[in-house]
């Protein structure tokens, strides 16, 4: 049965007159959602974990919040059978993953998986090079919704060519896949993926730390604050169907509370996609309500798709806009010291415009209301100095409605 579907599906790959098929449009209309396995769990990932993650996100709020995808990370795989297809670890996935995604389905949501362009994955597992049309099929089949595709052992080859392949063979296979490319940056994807993916990374891996380097001695992990500086020239890229990925939240994962709520901040400011990556089950109060801020989430998640800019930065607290639908603006104050700092900024004298999307916040006429988007208050208007107390590794976060 497997062997006849691949001859049928190489001979409809090489004769039809469709070349180059582009990605599932639409799937990522604003940047995706979801949580992923590795940040938290690595290798050690299950049905049983999968399952009650699942739950947790319908139980937590989160699914209500915008949160969709489930996404299995690295080290789900088992062997290839005799036909070259992919098969899960019969130990950890005892059901499949055909049960294990309609599980995930039955709750609302979506499942996502984890492959590689190399021989072998970053954690030693069978990579898709030279099977991508039969894990596309393996995947469609399973009901999956959503991959993400690492770059680890790809001796010679492309990085362009190598995703391009996969994009065609997830079209062919038929299923509408959001399709995560992750080459960490090094191949410049922000100039040749926008019709290839619906998101990249763009940097190196994150791990649980506000402002550090963790050198691991042939390749780095960043801090939140690295990863936010190595986005310097990239917003003119993003947009809706194609973001810059930062990464994988780290909130709840070791921060500070401030440092959690300024990295879930930056994250919103940037359009970047927000896939959670702690321990949902037994994640705090605290964490929970980080996660599922409706008014920060809808900074995001905001339909024009614009990234946010740095406006100034002065005393080490930088000022960054976004330029909102609606005429709207999000505001944000990125205390980076770690002492709080008092600011202070006067909205008539600021010239604050935005070549990118052509939008200028008016400092004339009646203004804007000012919303303190953590606190869920008012913040008076633009027709008033504002002042305010940030704390140490912190934000404060604003929105600018006209009045």
């Amino acid at each position: 049965m497997h062997s006849m579907k691949v001859f049928l599906f190489v001979a409809m790959t090489v004769l039809s007159p469709m070349a180059f098929a582009q990605k599932f449009e639409g799937l990522a209309k604003t940047p995706q959602m979801g949580w992923n396995s590795w940040n938290k769990f690595g290798c050690d990932v299950s049905e049983q974990l999968i399952r009650e993650t699942a739950d947790a996100m319908v139980a937590s709020g989160m699914k209500d919040a915008g949160y969709r995808y489930i996404n299995i990370d690295d080290c789900w795989h088992g062997e290839r059978d005799a036909t070259g297809f992919i098969q899960p670890n019969k130990e950890h996935f005892p059901s499949g993953m055909k049960a294990l995604a309609d599980y995930v389905h039955s709750k609302g949501l979506k499942l996502g998986i984890y492959s590689d362009a190399g021989w072998k994955t970053c954690g030693g597992k069978p990579g898709s090079r030279g099977y991508e049309y039969q894990d596309a099929l393996t995947y469609a089949e399973w009901g999956v919704d959503y991959l993400k595709y690492d770059w680890c052992n790809t001796d010679g080859l492309k990085a362009e060519g190598a995703y391009l392949t996969m994009r065609e063979a997830l079209r062919k296979a038929g299923r509408p896949v959001l399709f995560s490319i992750c080459e960490w940056g090094d191949n410049q994807p922000w100039d040749w993926a926008k019709n290839v993916g619906h998101s990249w990374r763009t940097t190196g891996d994150i791990y649980n730390c506000f402002d550090c380097v963790y050198d691991h001695g042939t390749w780095k992990s960043w801090g939140v604050l690295q990863i936010l500086d190595k986005q310097e020239g990239l917003r003119e890229h993003a947009g809706p169907d194609h973001w810059n990925d930062m990464d994988m939240l780290e909130v709840g994962n070791g921060m500070s509370i401030n440092q959690d709520r300024a990295h879930f901040s930056i994250w919103a400011m940037l359009a970047s996609p927000l896939i959670a990556g702690n321990d949902l089950p037994t994640m705090s109060k605290e964490t929970t309500a980080i996660l599922t801020n409706r008014l920060v989430i809808s900074v995001n998640q905001d339909r024009l798709g614009i990234q946010a800019f740095r406006h100034s930065t002065r005393d080490g607290v930088e000022y960054w806009f976004k330029p909102l639908e609606d005429g709207a603006w999000a505001f944000m104050a990125l205390n980076r010291n770690k002492e709080a700092r008092k600011i202070a900024f006067n909205w008539k004298t600021e010239k604050i415009s935005d070549e990118l999307s052509k939008q200028t916040l008016s400092s004339h006429g009646p203004g804007y209301a000012l919303r303190d988007l953590w606190r869920d208050r008012s913040a008076g208007t633009t027709r008033q100095l504002f002042v305010a107390d940030v704390p140490g590794h912190d934000v404060l976060l604003l929105k600018l409605t006209p009045r």
